[in-house]
């Protein structure tokens, strides 16, 4: 127990489970600092019962921020007791970011990621039935049994897998990553495409498209903002010719 950040304060947490701690004041479960993977849940205190203050990147936890991919509850097995690993049907199974793993073993000692994508918080579901993220098929009512993974329901040719990793919705094809518009100053030429919130793209430009290879990564690690993310190129200053596309990490 602590009057501030009860499970804690200040820190980045990478792949951590943080739930049944307790605060005097605010932030039973953390208090600033960054949190990757992660599950804040079920945490309790006068103010902010699970988080006051953070940055999130691939997470669970309620209420909702950046970089929460869902604020449902994470399924413990039996949170009551202290048992944290999850049950088949958690929306946590799937829904991480595998760039941000730094442990080859999850607190069991089992491998770290199954299923193709590493689940939030400290307990790999060893037997995912699904290479979905759980949190984005159980939001747009799919299931997780295999059988919807490859599927294309809105006919543009691209498979629930593609979709479930750019966020966006299975049966409209107008939600797809794409890109928007572009737009020149003197600061240089000002990108901006169709995003989903917490999802991490990289931008890629071109000045020669019969080049080998034609595009070349000028920034990683942008994260979206809901429906659109923009980015200014401050290298694109003379006439060009440029082309950009962007994709997700």
């Amino acid at each position: 127990m602590a009057g501030t950040g009860g499970g804690a304060y200040s820190v980045n947490l990478y792949d951590c489970t943080v739930s049944g701690n307790t605060a005097t004041n605010d932030a039973g479960g953390v208090y600033g600092g960054s949190q990757f993977n992660t599950t804040i849940y079920f945490n309790s205190a006068p103010n902010n019962s699970n988080w006051d203050g953070s940055q999130f990147y691939y997470c669970c936890t309620t209420p909702g921020a950046t970089g929460v991919m869902t604020t449902n509850a994470p399924l413990f097995v039996n949170q009551v007791v202290g048992d944290y690993h999850l049950q088949s049907n958690s929306p946590c199974i799937n829904a991480g970011y595998n760039a941000y793993v730094s442990v080859t073993n999850d607190y069991d000692g089992n491998p770290r990621i199954q299923g193709g994508t590493v689940d939030l918080g400290a307990y790999e579901f060893q037997n995912p039935s699904s290479v979905l993220s759980y949190a984005w098929a159980q939001q747009y009512g799919l299931p997780t049994d295999g059988t919807a993974d490859y599927a294309n329901y809105d006919g543009d040719g691209f498979s629930n897998w593609q979709k479930s990793k750019t966020g966006v919705n299975p049966f409209d094809s107008t939600t797809d990553l794409q890109m928007l518009s572009t737009s020149d100053s003197v600061s240089g030429a000002t990108v901006t495409w169709q995003s989903v919130s917490g999802i991490i793209y990289y931008l890629q430009r071109s000045s020669d498209l019969t080049a080998q290879p034609a595009f070349s990564t000028i920034q990683s690690d942008i994260v979206g903002q809901t429906s659109t993310t923009s980015f200014t190129d401050t290298t694109a200053t003379n006439g060009g010719p440029y082309f950009y596309r962007v994709g997700v990490q």
